[in-house]
């Protein structure tokens, strides 16, 4: 105490200030905090910040992890990064792989329910190259942006790269085939030889009795595809044997290679409407079915042959005097219990109007029916008939010969069945059958074996007789003929020019022609003195 009271007196000594205890100040806790404190804050804004730019996270479903990294494989479109896979997985199946992708703040307008996605990597297909950018920088995720409004976030990754990119300007149509012959999604479409669009995708129908292909018409062509556009298959190389020989043709060297498809208008249509967007056409087989004639007025009949149609094909065409007035449309056999016998029944399909011209039909509207019926009787009547020929020896394809025979046997249609029958007569071939056979059996009635012993018997007796020529007439003949030929030596040498006899005979002629000479000259002194016969020969008067 008395020690603090002496500091207590030296510090209130006079001349010196007042010492004062300073109370501790509450403030000063408070900002020691203030810096961690706003370290807080701008962590929390940096968080709030991070989290407004970042986008949504998205799941793809593929069917393999093939090119698929998690943290690398990155997701773009048109070349711009807008993702990364985070994280890759199998599906509680285990049949696919589940690839978690985080993608940027705008690309969330994007994610829509027709968005598509893919792996690019290189690939040849459809006669196309695609990625081989990645042979170097290595895979990625393509992304095509659909045109949906609704939002999505769960995808199932494409197998292959889409055809087109959505919102292409042009349009898509639908193909109904038998086959996808040589086609493939990717394939080309061609206009005028022009490659003008390509096949999107195909399908086999659910009943599995066709095909269903879309194809994508870029524009401007799409403006040439109207309601009467005809498509055609114009893959590789296009060879046909019918009844015209033989046909090659080719759209190009990129369908001989990768197949590919054509269309054209017909050079007669009437229809020049565009086709609305996914307009359903058939499509042909080649150029020619697919530019065949078009008739409104269709007819069936059968033809029922007793001979072999071998070389007769379903799309044989039926023949008149060098037109193409219908073709063949199914071939069958019929075995006909009364008579015991097998026919041949084709039906076919005949166009009337390429008979009668279209203008004369139209006139005759609502009579059509009658008046086609009474025209075939007629006709029939007049002895048409149908009859097989050969169209190619080359080939040994047959057509139907439409014509009028007038030796036919008499016939009628019996109008009364559900498919009338025309009448036929045998075929070439079967008429040069018939006589053949004809042939063979008027041969068969010679009785050569009768000939035969005959013949033999006379050879026989042609060689008796041989043998009395050579005992008997021979050495006799040998004799005559050396007699006969030293006879023609000897009057040989006398008629030499300087034999006895030759010079006689000169001699002779030579005493004639004086003596005629002579004669001559009586005649004259006759002629002019016929007294000289009585009184003789005067001498003449000087």
């Amino acid at each position: 105490m008395n020690k603090l009271s002496g500091q207590n007196d030296e510090e209130n000594a006079p001349g010196l200030p007042a010492v004062v205890a300073a109370k501790p100040s509450k403030w000063r806790v408070q900002l020691v905090w203030l810096v961690p404190l706003v370290a807080v804050l701008i962590a929390g804004w940096l968080v709030v910040q991070s989290v407004m730019q970042k986008g949504p996270t998205v799941t793809i479903r593929f069917s393999t992890g093939e090119g698929i990294e998690a943290g690398k494989t990155k997701i773009k479109f048109k070349n711009v990064d807008i993702g990364v896979i985070k994280n890759v997985e199998l599906s509680d199946d285990h049949k696919t792989v589940l690839a978690s992708a985080e993608m940027s703040r705008n690309a969330s307008s994007m994610l829509v329910d027709d968005t598509r996605f893919w792996v690019v990597r290189p690939r040849i297909s459809g006669g196309t190259v695609s990625g081989i950018g990645t042979l170097l920088s290595g895979s990625h995720i393509g992304m095509d942006i659909g045109t949906s409004q609704k939002a999505r976030r769960d995808f199932v990754g494409l197998e292959s790269p889409p055809v087109l990119a959505s919102g292409a300007p042009g349009r898509e149509f639908v193909l109904k085939s038998e086959n996808l012959g040589s086609l493939d999604i990717g394939s080309p479409v061609f206009f005028r030889r022009l490659q003008v669009g390509q096949i999107v995708s195909y399908a086999l129908d659910p009943e599995g009795a066709g095909m269903t292909l879309h194809v994508f018409i870029n524009a401007p062509y799409d403006k040439y595809v109207t309601n009467d556009t005809r498509f055609w298959h114009a893959s590789g190389v296009d060879v046909t044997l019918d009844t015209t020989g033989v046909k090659v043709d080719t759209e190009s060297l990129v369908s001989i290679l990768i197949g590919g498809l054509a269309f054209e208008n017909p050079p007669d249509t009437t229809n020049r409407v565009e086709a609305d967007a996914k307009h359903q056409y058939e499509l042909f087989v080649n150029r020619a079915e697919a530019m065949k004639r078009h008739d409104a007025i269709i007819d069936r009949y059968v033809l029922n042959f007793k001979e072999s149609v071998r070389g007769l094909t379903v799309g044989a065409p039926i023949d008149f005097r060098g037109i193409v007035i219908g073709e063949v449309s199914a071939i069958n056999t019929h075995f006909d219990p009364a008579a015991r016998a097998f026919s041949i029944p084709v039906e076919v399909t005949i166009f009337p109007e390429r008979l009668i011209s279209r203008d004369e039909w139209q006139s005759q509207k609502g009579q059509i029916s009658s008046e086609r019926k009474e025209f075939a009787d007629y006709l029939v009547s007049k002895g048409l008939r149908a009859q097989l020929r050969t169209a190619s020896l080359l080939t040994g394809q047959l057509y139907i010969a439409i014509d009028f025979f007038s030796s036919a046997p008499k016939a009628k249609m019996d109008w009364s069945k559900k498919t009338p029958e025309l009448p036929t007569v045998p075929g070439n071939l079967q008429g040069l059958q018939e006589s053949i056979t004809s042939l063979v059996a008027k041969l068969n009635e010679i009785p050569f074996d009768g000939i035969s012993k005959d013949l033999r018997k006379t050879l026989g007796d042609a060689d008796t007789l041989l043998n009395t020529i050579n005992t008997d007439i021979a050495p006799d003949a040998k004799a005559t003929l050396a007699a006969a030929r030293e006879a023609l030596t000897s009057a040989n040498r006398t008629l030499q020019s300087d034999s006895p006899l030759q010079q006689s005979t000169a001699e002779t002629m030579r005493e004639l022609s004086r003596a005629a000479v002579s004669i001559r000259s009586l005649a004259e002194y006759l002629e002019r003195h016929p007294e000289a016969l009585i009184r003789g020969k005067t001498e003449d008067k000087p």
